[in-house]
């Protein structure tokens, strides 16, 4: 395996290229690209920056090929570090775009919704988590321009569909559905013998769900026109153990490095959230909001020190394991509170 600033060849025709995320703690977004008969398919493309779309076009070129030559891209998810420039690239290239429907129906969304609508939205569910006032009000008068990003992402030309090969000429990559980071995440099995011959099955492009060192965001993602319930961290454990059962023999993450023992990974990431539930079981003694609930929970700095954004993400991810212990029968919303509180049964 070799080494070029940007780049690593992983071996047998993919190699990586590392994108940076402006102003992220995560740093970049790992795109994979897979040699084909038809030419380079990228998994993922990065974040839409004039620097990463520099990052990218570089480190393609250093790979020796160039954005021109793509045949495909294949997203695993609608996140503007994944798909944020999948419209750049299929404007230079011609090349095909590749989404579950359900992250595409997000995209639809998306661009359709002005952004006053999210940002109504937005607040309500603030409001209805139990969001002090003084938390909500920017939201609620937004300044002229304001935008959110990842509101114009690149409509996909074709869907992923589960269990099906994509249009790799030449290689056979399937797609597993593997929602929960959002609802129609895909990791990508290369159905080859490992390059170094690693024992295992082949090899995995996990994007967000399954990363060596960190825990995915396990938040809401919802239709403002749709009051369906949805548990997105049951759908993430439920897939977590179906990737545990495949046993790749590596894992090609979109962040950090790749990595082996995906079954255990798994483990650490089951284990680590029957731990967050249960701790959310005990402070649910008493009757909590969810934002209650996310600023008693332990984060990776005080709550104080969380700044605006990520608190909404803290209080996203607090709602969806509250859904989950709802679902499993081992808390309750207590009848008449306003906003919604829960308590542990």
């Amino acid at each position: 395996m070799t080494k070029t600033p940007g780049t690593f060849d992983h071996g047998g025709g993919v190699r990586s290229v590392r994108v940076p995320i402006p102003d992220n703690p995560l740093g970049h977004t790992l795109v994979y690209v897979v040699d084909t008969d038809r030419g380079p398919v990228l998994v993922d493309t990065g974040w839409d920056d004039p620097a990463s779309w520099e990052a990218l076009a570089a480190g393609l070129a250093e790979c020796g090929t160039s954005v021109g030559e793509v045949y495909g891209v294949v997203v695993t998810h609608h996140h503007p570090d994944h798909h944020g420039l999948s419209a750049r690239v299929r404007e230079v290239s011609g090349a095909w775009v590749a989404l579950h429907a359900a992250d595409a129906a997000i995209v639809r969304r998306a661009r359709e919704t002005r952004p006053e609508r999210w940002f109504a939205y937005m607040a309500a569910k603030l409001t209805a988590a139990g969001a002090p006032e003084e938390h909500v009000a920017p939201l609620r008068a937004p300044r002229t321009g304001r935008t959110l990003p990842g509101l114009s992402p690149a409509l996909p030309d074709r869907e992923i569909v589960p269990g099906e090969l994509l249009d790799l000429p030449g290689r056979r990559l399937r797609a597993i559905w593997t929602p929960g980071h959002t609802p129609g995440h895909v990791c990508l099995h290369l159905e080859e013998e490992h390059p170094g011959r690693l024992g295992g099955r082949g090899r995995l492009f996990s994007g967000d769900h399954l990363l060596p060192r960190i825990t995915p965001h396990i938040g809401l993602y919802e239709d403002p026109d749709d009051a369906t319930v949805t548990d997105p961290l049951g759908d993430y454990l439920d897939s977590l153990e179906r990737i545990g059962r495949l046993g790749p023999a590596e894992v090609l993450p979109a962040h950090q490095h790749a990595f082996t023992d995906a079954p255990g990974r798994v483990r650490e990431l089951l284990g680590h959230h029957e731990e967050r539930l249960a701790g959310l079981l005990a402070l649910l003694a008493e009757p909590l909001t969810p934002w209650q609930l996310a600023e008693r929970m332990e984060w990776n700095r005080p709550w104080a020190d969380i700044p605006y954004g990520s608190r909404n993400i803290a209080v996203s991810e607090a709602e969806s394991h509250v859904r989950r212990l709802v679902k499993q029968g081992r808390a309750e919303p207590v009848p008449g509170s306003e906003p919604v509180a829960y308590i542990a049964v």
